[in-house]
């Protein structure tokens, strides 16, 4: 039963690409970020609710909660850092308003900013910089909450505004894990979720909604809107539904196939800063052998996978880099594989395993890698492997996938966290807690510490291409797209912006109009 579905489901993903058609009306889909108000149209505060396909973290804590980037998305409104991105990728001043670094870039001084006060209304002081970026690495415990402050050697007060932050080895790409939260000296953001940021928490109900409202006092320009309810949809049918009804007013990360029937909302098109690949255990037996995990490389056609699941929306991926980290981008292994079915026939016979057999653990709550994933099978086939998917909720698929390392394969997409190329590296560490697909290569680790180590720009750029080219020739997944994301709002709802590189829900810029 389960492959007559499968083949029914690609049946009509083939003829929806070759008739060049849809089962509904066609979106007007727009760039970028949604229109402004037009000359004499008024923006309004009042209240938005916002769709979301998955609960967030357990712990709200911002140190910590970095298993979900749906999580990350929405603490981006309550937390901020010394410094944050902006939409065209650049670092910009936040808590810290300037700051410096030394020749060997191993001494970052940041300045801090006047006036910025906590959701509780105290204002932030430099104990509280160093409160914050000590716990989040760890320098009590030997255990960072933040993995990318794990090179973080001491962070020290220089005065009432200014704050000293030494590595234990040079990082030129430092600034990039700036963003990490300032939370109120002694506090437990686990228990008490104050931040700094445009939005502060006032509630949640677990599985069903997360209310926040505007910070009157936030240092900066602020949120336009008055209140936002996240609303908990996890069934991809029901969030549009919900969509079409007005019962919610606008969601992000939609795929073609959900747009399809929304073209009475504004549908704006932005990268969804992700990696999607065929993610593979390699530690299950079968893939162990590189010679099965580049048979599968040579199986898949990723351009067919971005026409047939994706709509042709998308940018294909040769390695773990995003197209938006544009110059450490390698374009040449795009070519490396060329879809190559009896090579990949080939290839498994060379290893033993003409007769291979995984199932794909796919998070049910996200239609883009399921549809991905019923693609995948089907090419596999041609080449003799059978692929089954396996079908988890979101939650399970952490526990199980991604925590417990317990899974074969799995399509999903990974995001940066930063806007640093290790922010797309650093998981495939041989020792990284967040290598859950045990890769593992001492040529990938040094290459990875020398490129850490540099303060040449350009050396350090070819040595993380040099990472991406390791991790293409091993195959140590099968690399397939940046998919392209939708947003939807209603008609008067606007102001939504995409952020390059990383994976950001703002907020602050919405509003609606009267």
């Amino acid at each position: 039963m389960k492959k007559r579905f499968l083949m029914l489901v690609l049946a009509v993903l083939m003829t929806a690409a070759l008739c060049g058609c849809g089962g509904g009306k066609s979106p007007a889909v727009q760039s970028a970020e949604a229109p402004q108000g037009s000359a004499g149209e008024k923006l309004s505060g009042g209240e938005i609710t916002v769709g979301i396909a998955a609960d967030l973290d357990t712990s709200l804590d911002p140190h910590v909660s970095s298993s979900s980037a749906g999580t990350r998305e929405v603490l981006f409104n309550i937390y901020e850092g010394l410094l944050k991105p902006d939409t065209d990728g650049n670092l910009i001043p936040a808590i810290a308003e300037d700051y410096s670094v030394n020749k060997t870039a191993d001494t970052y001084t940041y300045t801090l900013r006047e006036g910025v006060r906590f959701h509780n209304g105290k204002t932030v002081t430099v104990g509280d910089v160093v409160y914050s970026l000590s716990r989040a690495a760890g320098l009590e415990t030997g255990e960072p909450l933040v993995s990318e402050l794990s090179g973080v050697k001491a962070v020290e007060a220089k005065d009432g505004k200014t704050v000293v932050v030494t590595l234990k080895a040079p990082d030129a790409e430092f600034n990039a894990y700036m963003y990490a939260a300032i939370i109120p000296e002694g506090s437990d953001p686990a228990k008490e979720v104050v931040g700094t940021g445009p939005f502060r928490f006032v509630s949640r109900v677990p599985q069903d909604n997360v209310v926040l409202e505007k910070f009157a006092d936030y240092w900066g320009e602020g949120a336009i809107l008055d209140k936002v309810t996240l609303k908990v949809i996890p069934d991809a049918q029901t969030l549009v539904m919900s969509l079409r009804s007005g019962a919610i007013d606008m969601t992000n990360h939609l795929s073609g196939s959900q747009i399809t029937d929304l073209g009475d909302l504004n549908i704006l098109e932005g990268g969804s800063n992700i990696i999607q690949a065929l993610y593979l255990n390699n530690d299950f037996e079968p893939f162990r052998d590189v010679r099965v995990r580049q048979a599968l490389c040579y199986a898949i056609d990723r351009q067919a996978v971005i026409g047939l699941a994706s709509d042709g929306h998308g940018t294909p991926l040769g390695s773990s880099m995003i197209p938006s980290m544009g110059r450490y981008n390698v374009p040449e292994l795009l070519e490396l594989y060329k879809p190559d079915v009896e090579k990949a026939k080939a290839l498994l016979k060379e290893a033993g395993y003409e007769n291979l057999k995984f199932a794909i653990t796919v998070p049910s709550s996200y239609p883009m890698h399921v549809d991905t994933a019923q693609v995948i099978v089907e090419q596999l086939r041609a080449a003799g492997i059978d692929a089954t998917i396996n079908l988890v909720e979101w939650a399970a698929w952490l526990d199980e996938v991604y925590k417990g390392r317990k899974f074969e394969a799995t399509v999903v997409g990974m995001d940066t966290h930063s806007l640093a190329a290790s922010g797309c590296l650093a998981r495939f560490q041989s020792d990284s807690s967040k290598n859950f697909v045990n890769f593992a290569s001492e040529e990938y680790d040094e290459t990875y510490r020398k490129a850490l180590s540099t303060v040449d720009a350009e050396e350090q750029t070819a040595l993380f291409k040099q990472c991406e080219t390791i991790l293409a020739e091993q195959a140590a997944n099968v690399y397939l797209q940046d998919p392209a994301s939708f947003a939807a709002t209603q008609k008067n709802v606007g102001g939504y912006r995409f952020y390059p590189a990383l994976y950001i829900m703002d907020l602050s810029t919405m509003y609606r109009t009267k």
